[in-house]
């Protein structure tokens, strides 16, 4: 199964999910059926369960590695990773399938129970995951957002990307040589859902002499915005030096919130940049159909900075 989502409207806050499940025998017997997503713009293609060869030293939840038209991709059984006790096939419809997803700039397989369809969601119908459980149906579980389908149940955005900071793919930060980093001054408005990805990259932000508001959506950067301008008025742009957003965030997620921002004769001149855990051919692309100076892939210090740093000093050089 191919996976291609370009038809998708950039701007319109919507997404598209690959639908899949994972079963759970509870501690009485019940079988559970968990519904999960997975932003299609992140998923290469879904295929039956490959050969795989055993990764010695892996973390218990890798189950292998296997070569996929000359790449080798490793492998993480997502039962395992949540904790989950699997019931046995005849106790569960269980088809096993391994979504190969790529993001980060990694290819990484998933595999899961079923995978069922694509559905279109609007972000606007997702709501930020305010929990984090080590107990229950949701053990050792990481989600990004929730959303409810038909028949009241709820789908659950797994944050991927974890699993594969813990796997230790990449270091989830911006360490660089300070004594060499250009300077700058004024504010940036960091947006992003994920806390872990904020405090990275304020960080990083703070070591080049930026000043940083942040916000966790596209609704909440557009009111941060709108604060920035009751305070600062025409000056803002002098103020406001850069908008750093994520992409995909519950309630309005980052192409909607550029488009708008773009929209505002406030605000439309004020750089934004992407730093977006999607690495697709299109992601660039779409950044700058809504506008965006730039499209980074999280967390690559030395683009991080050189981005920036180009993006900011070729702006600096047309008000000269």
């Amino acid at each position: 199964m191919a996976i291609d989502d370009k038809t998708l409207k950039v701007g319109s806050n919507e997404l598209e999910l690959v639908d899949f499940r994972l079963y759970k025998k509870e501690p009485d017997g019940r079988i559970y059926e968990g519904i999960y997503g997975i932003n299609v713009a992140k998923v290469r293609e879904i295929i039956k369960m490959p050969e795989l060869t055993e990764l010695p030293g892996a973390e218990d939840f890798v189950e292998g590695i296997f070569d996929l038209r000359g790449v080798v991709v490793p492998v993480v059984d997502l039962a395992k990773w949540m904790g989950i006790k699997v019931p046995n096939e005849n106790e569960a419809p269980i088809k096993k399938r391994v979504i190969i997803t790529e993001f980060n700039n990694i290819l990484i397989g998933f595999i899961v129970h079923d995978a069922r369809r694509i559905r279109r969601i609007s972000w606007s119908d997702i709501e930020p995951a305010t929990f984090n459980t080590s107990s229950g149906k949701l053990d050792r579980s990481k989600i990004t957002g929730i959303t409810r389908i038909e028949n009241g149940e709820i789908l659950l955005i797994l944050d991927l990307e974890s699993i594969v900071e813990e796997m230790g793919f990449f270091e989830s930060n911006l360490e660089i040589d300070e004594e060499n980093l250009e300077k700058f001054s004024g504010i940036v408005l960091l947006i992003d859902d994920s806390a872990t990805a904020r405090r990275i990259e304020k960080e990083a932000l703070e070591k080049m002499g930026f000043e940083v508001i942040e916000a966790t959506n596209g609704e909440e950067g557009l009111q941060k915005l709108e604060e920035l301008y009751a305070l600062y008025k025409e000056k803002l742009k002098e103020k406001l030096k850069l908008i750093l957003s994520d992409v995909e965030m519950p309630k309005m997620d980052g192409y909607h919130m550029a488009a708008r921002i773009h929209e505002d004769e406030r605000f439309k001149d004020i750089p934004l940049i992407f730093s977006s855990s999607i690495s697709d051919a299109f992601s660039d692309i779409r950044g700058k159909e809504v506008g965006a100076e730039g499209y980074l892939v999280k967390f690559n210090p030395d683009k991080f900075y050189k981005k920036i740093t180009e993006v900011l000093k070729g702006i600096n050089k047309q008000e000269r």
